[in-house]
């Protein structure tokens, strides 16, 4: 017996969407400056999945309350909620829906009633990520295997055969296509000490790559900013590091939005390349031959000695930045006093102590 497929209409406001159809994503503009550089950047701004904040919202009527999310990371940042299926008309409790068809373009189907989502989804999708982005998010946490808000691996089930997981939930490809800068994640991925950790350092990159460029930015503060975040870029991507420098030495001669386009885009691919223990301790020794001449030729073996031992996983990453970090505060060493390497996010969120 055939299934009959239904099909919820809802009129498209935007049909061109967001998403650039041919060459680099365009990066949105920057909101203005509305602060002196010297000050405190504000609290960040998160969009999350609603159920993963306590709120009731999912099929069943349940949650999937995250408790890092709401008790740790929200003391440094607003949580923006969002869920697609209750914004999009559906109800509480409601019919689960699934993917079904292409995995490169499925459809949002429930699959006991036959009732298609396609096009309302993809409608408020492209609607309410205009809306987001107006809204100078940071970042996004989605809920993994969602059809609507999962980043990875979801399930598409196709007309025949068994579901493959190789889908995308359809408001998560809609918003990391439009924002492809703002760092995106799953609260399931985040259990993992190293992805936690780059996620929080993509958070708070983000924001000060963006401040750099708010409003009438100068050469020089580029500069300054490219200065200071040297051993980070090193400890992620040295490949990337390079390319960034001779763009940064070139800024004279590019158009400021090309070079503000191409900086972002390298900036923030560099960070997301997942930074391995070689390539810290790499930068942490950077960071200590500041000290030469500095310290005694003990105290110096010392520190090396420290970060060999994490290179070969004896102790946390912690361990040598704060001991990297006791130094360079005592002696006040210049240029690497003022690396954001030694201060990436708040201490007090631990994320270091684990990786």
């Amino acid at each position: 017996m055939t299934r009959e497929r239904q099909s919820v209409s809802t009129p498209d406001p935007d049909p061109g969407g967001l998403v650039p159809r041919t060459g680099m994503p365009a990066v949105p503009p920057l909101p203005p400056r509305d602060r002196s550089p010297g000050d405190p950047l504000p609290p960040l701004r998160i969009g999350v999945s609603a159920c993963l904040l306590g709120q009731e919202v999912r099929f069943d009527g349940g949650h999937k309350h995250d408790r890092w999310l709401t008790g740790t990371l929200a003391q440094y940042c607003e949580l923006v909620p969002v869920c697609p299926e209750v914004e999009v008309g559906m109800s509480i409790p409601r019919e689960s829906v699934r993917l079904e068809g292409d995995a490169d373009s499925p459809r949002m189907v429930a699959p006991r009633s036959g009732v298609d989502w396609t096009a309302p989804m993809n409608a408020w999708s492209r609607r309410r990520v205009r809306e987001l982005a107006a809204e100078d998010l940071d970042g996004f946490v989605f809920k993994k295997n969602s059809p609507s808000c999962g980043l990875f691996r979801v399930k598409v089930y196709p007309d025949k055969g068994m579901p493959a997981r190789g889908g995308r939930g359809l408001f998560a490809a809609a918003f990391a296509a439009a924002c492809p800068l703002v760092p995106v994640e799953e609260e399931g991925r985040l259990e993992d000490a190293r992805l936690r950790e780059n996620f929080v350092e993509r958070l708070f990159a983000w924001r000060r790559v963006k401040d750099a460029f708010a409003g009438r930015w100068a050469r020089g503060g580029i500069v300054a900013f490219h200065s200071r975040e040297k051993y980070l870029l090193m400890a992620h991507s040295p490949r990337h590091y390079q390319e960034l420098g001779r763009l940064v030495a070139r800024i004279a001669q590019e158009p400021p939005a090309a070079f503000r386009d191409r900086y972002l885009g390298l900036y923030m691919e560099a960070l997301g390349v997942l930074a391995t223990p070689r390539r810290h301790a790499n930068a942490l020794q950077h960071v200590a031959g500041h000290l030469r001449g500095r310290v005694t030729d003990a105290e110096q073996k010392r520190v090396l000695a420290v970060i060999e031992d994490y290179a070969h996983g004896l102790v946390p990453l912690v361990v040598p930045v704060t001991l990297l970090r006791h130094y360079v505060e005592l002696l006040e060493v210049p240029y690497v006093r003022d690396q954001v390497y030694l201060n990436p996010h708040p201490r007090e969120l631990m994320l270091r102590n684990h990786v």
